[in-house]
C-alpha cells in the first residue's frame, strides 16, 4: 500500500504544477481532463498526507514514552500513543475504501424494471407499490423518475413498468436492488383470512451511453405506433410511440410516454443500448468462477432478495440478514438502511478480494 501511496501523491503533486503552468493553462480540453484527475486523486492524497503525519507522530510519542528521565511526560505520551494508533487505524481503514478500483457505472443514472411475477393481480398490485417505494427513495435523494413504458390494468396494479432515475450516484445506490422482491399478506379478495406470497422482479441497469456500446443502425428495426391509452381526447390522433428491436440479440424496447416521436425514440433507444450493455456484461460474469462472484447477488432476476411481510410488519433481506420492522415507512421509500448494509458487504467483499 504504501507504494500505491506515494505513486499518488507524486501524480497529484505533479498535477497541481501542471494546473499551475501557463501553457498548460491554455488548453482548456487539457485543463478540463487534469482537474477532473485531481479531484479524483485529492481524497487519497490527503488521507496519504494524514497518515504520514499520524505516523510520525507515533515514533515520536514511542520515543517520549521510554525516556524515563520525565515520568509525567512518558504518561502523556504513552496516553497521546494509544490515541494516535486509533486515529492511524482510523485512516488505514478510510485508505483501504479508498483504493478500491471504482465501478465505473457509480455515478451514472439507473434504467430500472419492475415486473409482476408470481401471484397474478396481486404480484400486480405489489409491482406498482415498488415502483412507489423507489419514486419516494429517488425523491428523498433529490433524483428525478420518468417512466419509459408501462402496462396497467386500471386496477393500480402494474404488470410491467420501465422507467428511469436521473441523479448523480443513482446506479452506486440501487444497483443491488435487482432480483425478486416477495411479498406476504392477506390480499383483499382472499375471504379465508389465508396469507398468501406473490413475487415482483426487479431490474437495475446502468444508463448506456453511446460511447458505452457500439450498436450498428443496420441492425436496428423501428417501428411507429399509436400509443394506448383509457381512451377520450388523451388518445392521440398521431402514431408517435416507437418500438426498437436489436436484431442481433432480438433485445427489444418500448417507450410510449412521450407526445413525441422523437423524444419516444431517445428514451426507447437509452433502454435498449442499457440492455444490449447488460447482456455483454452477463456473458462477461458467466466466465467468473462461482468462488468470485460477488455474494451481494448476482443480480439475476430469479435470485430472491427481500421480503415483505405484512402481517409481522416486517422487511428482511436476505443477503445481509437485515431486518426491519417498520414496513409503511420502508415501503414509502425509506430503505437507505438497506442500501447502505448492501454498500457495506458489497465494500466488504472487494477488500477482501482485492487483498488490501
Amino acid at each position: 500500500m504504501q507504494d500505491t501511496l506515494a505513486s499518488i501523491e507524486k501524480r497529484y503533486d505533479e498535477i497541481e504544477r501542471l494546473l499551475a503552468d501557463p501553457e498548460v493553462s491554455a488548453d482548456y480540453t487539457r485543463v478540463q481532463s487534469l482537474a477532473k484527475e485531481h479531484a479524483s486523486l485529492k481524497h487519497v492524497a490527503t488521507l496519504a498526507q494524514s497518515y504520514r503525519r499520524v505516523a510520525r507522530d507515533l515514533e515520536e510519542a514511542r520515543a517520549m514514552s521510554r525516556d524515563g528521565s520525565d515520568r509525567e511526560l512518558a504518561m502523556l505520551a504513552r496516553e497521546e500513543h494509544t490515541q494516535l494508533e486509533a486515529d492511524r487505524e482510523q485512516i488505514e481503514g478510510e485508505l483501504r475504501l479508498a483504493l478500491l478500483p471504482k465501478d465505473p457505472n457509480d455515478e451514472k443514472n439507473v434504467i430500472m424494471e419492475i415486473r409482476a411475477a408470481a401471484g397474478g393481480e396481486e404480484a400486480g398490485l405489489f409491482a406498482a407499490e415498488l415502483f412507489r417505494m423507489y419514486s419516494r427513495y429517488s425523491q428523498r435523494n433529490g433524483w428525478r423518475v420518468e417512466v419509459i413504458n408501462s402496462n396497467e390494468t386500471g386496477l393500480g396494479s402494474i404488470k410491467e413498468i420501465v422507467f428511469q432515475v436521473i441523479g448523480n450516484g443513482a446506479y452506486s445506490r440501487l444497483k443491488h436492488e435487482s432480483g425478486a422482491h416477495r411479498v406476504q399478506r392477506i390480499p383483499v379478495t382472499e375471504s379465508s383470512g389465508r396469507i398468501h406470497t406473490s413475487t415482483a422482479t426487479l431490474a437495475v441497469l446502468p444508463e448506456a451511453e453511446e460511447v458505452d456500446v457500439d450498436i450498428s443502425s443496420e441492425d436496428l428495426q423501428i417501428d411507429i405506433f399509436h400509443s394506448s391509452g383509457h381512451g377520450g381526447q388523451n388518445v392521440q390522433k398521431v402514431a408517435t410511440a416507437v418500438r426498437i428491436t436489436h436484431i442481433p440479440t432480438g433485445i427489444m424496447a418500448v417507450c410510449q410516454d412521450e407526445r413525441s416521436q422523437f423524444k419516444n425514440k431517445a428514451k426507447a433507444m437509452a433502454v435498449l443500448r442499457s440492455r444490449v450493455l447488460d447482456l455483454e456484461r452477463r456473458r462477461q460474469q458467466e466466465e467468473v468462477t462461482e468462488a468470485r462472484r460477488s455474494q451481494v447477488g448476482t443480480g439475476d432476476r430469479s435470485e430472491r432478495v427481500r421480503t415483505y411481510n405484512y402481517p409481522q410488519t416486517r422487511v428482511t433481506d436476505h443477503r445481509t440478514s437485515l431486518t426491519s420492522h417498520n414496513l409503511e415507512a420502508v415501503l414509502d421509500g425509506e430503505i437507505g438502511e438497506f442500501v447502505d448494509a448492501l454498500s457495506d458487504l458489497e465494500q466488504a467483499l472487494r477488500i477482501e478480494e482485492a487483498g488490501l
